[in-house]
C-alpha cells in the first residue's frame, strides 16, 4: 500500500464524497476509486461504504483509518519540516488551538506574521475543548498547537505567556463597581459554566476554589464555546469565569479574582519544532500576553 493510496483514502473520508476529494486531488473520480478499490484489495476487506448521498467507513475501515490519518499527516508535516529547515520561506505553517485563544490571542500575532512573512499562510485548525485540541494533536492535525498546558502530553511544551482569568457581570450588577471578588461571595450566584474552563490536577478549578470557599457552584447554562459564555454571562445568565482577553471589544464589566488567578499559555507539539513554527513562537512569547483586557 502506498502513502498516496492512504492520502486519497483520508480525503475521502474527510469530504464525505468521492468527488469532492476528486476535486480536492486533482484526479478524475475513476482514477480516485481505482486507487481506493487497490488499498481494498491490499489491507484485504472493504475501508469504505459506498452510499446514495456520501460514504462512510466500514468496520475494518474505522480500524485502518486512524493509522493511515497519522501518516499522512505526519508525512505532510515532515515535508513542511524538511522545507523549513532548508530556509524555504514559503508554504504553509499549520496551528491548532482552542477557540478562545484564536479570537483572543491570536489576532495581532497572526497580522504580524502576515506583514513579515506573506510567503508562509497560516493554516488554523479551531477546537471547542482542551481535550479535543490534545486528541488532535496526537492524530498529527497541526505542525504545533496553542492552548492551556496539556496534561501528560509526551512532546515539547513551551509557555509563551499567561492569561488573567476575571469575573464576567453585567455593567448594572453591583459587583461591576468592584475592585476584586471573593468567590466566597458568590455562593448564592449561579454560574456559567463552560468546556474550555482551567483545569488543575484533572478537576475543573472552579469546582476546586469554590469547595475550598465551602460551597458547590450552581450552573444556570453550560456551554461548548467560551464567546457563548461571555455573552450569557454579559445579558445576567449567570457569573462567568473566563480570561479578559476574551472580553475585549464586549459590552460587558469584569472583576478580577481574589487571590488573582492567572494560567498558563502554552506551544506544544509531537516533535521538535523547525523553521516557521520556532519564529511563531518567537512572536506569540514576544507578544507578552498578560490577558489584560478593558473593563
Amino acid at each position: 500500500m502506498s502513502l498516496r493510496q492512504m492520502e486519497y483514502l483520508v480525503e475521502v473520508v474527510e469530504r464525505e464524497s468521492f468527488t469532492r476529494a476528486a476535486e480536492a486531488l486533482h484526479v478524475t473520480q475513476s482514477a480516485l476509486s481505482h486507487q481506493i478499490k487497490a488499498l481494498e484489495r491490499e489491507v484485504g476487506g472493504p475501508l469504505l461504504e459506498r452510499m446514495t448521498r456520501g460514504v462512510r467507513l466500514t468496520a475494518m475501515g474505522r480500524a485502518y483509518f486512524p493509522h493511515a490519518e497519522l501518516a499522512v499527516r505526519s508525512a505532510r508535516q515532515a515535508r513542511r519540516a524538511a522545507l523549513a529547515a532548508g530556509g524555504a520561506r514559503s508554504g504553509e505553517l499549520h496551528i491548532a488551538t482552542v477557540h478562545a485563544q484564536a479570537i483572543g490571542v491570536l489576532p495581532e500575532v497572526c497580522a504580524r506574521w502576515a506583514r513579515e512573512h506573506p510567503g508562509v499562510r497560516l493554516v488554523l485548525h479551531e477546537y471547542a475543548t482542551t481535550e479535543e485540541l490534545s486528541d488532535q494533536m496526537a492524530r498529527g492535525v497541526a505542525d504545533m498547537a496553542l492552548g492551556p498546558p496539556p496534561r501528560d502530553w509526551p512532546g515539547p511544551v513551551t509557555v509563551v505567556g499567561q492569561e488573567r482569568m476575571v469575573l464576567v457581570v453585567p455593567h448594572g450588577d453591583p459587583l461591576a463597581a468592584r475592585e476584586s471578588v471573593r468567590l466566597a461571595e458568590l455562593a448564592d450566584r449561579p454560574w456559567v459554566r463552560c468546556s474550555l474552563e482551567p483545569v488543575v490536577g484533572g478537576r475543573r478549578w472552579l469546582d476546586l476554589e469554590c469547595e475550598r470557599a465551602g460551597f458547590t457552584p450552581r450552573t444556570a447554562v453550560r456551554t461548548q464555546h467560551s464567546s457563548t459564555a461571555v455573552r450569557m454571562a454579559a445579558a445576567g445568565v449567570g457569573v462567568l469565569l473566563t480570561a479578559a482577553h476574551e472580553l475585549v471589544g464586549l459590552d460587558c464589566a469584569s472583576v478580577p479574582t481574589d487571590p488573582p488567578w492567572r494560567r498558563d499559555i502554552t506551544v506544544f507539539s509531537r516533535v521538535e519544532l523547525t523553521g516557521a513554527a520556532v519564529e511563531f513562537t518567537g512572536y506569540l512569547r514576544a507578544a507578552g500576553h498578560t490577558g489584560d483586557a478593558a473593563t
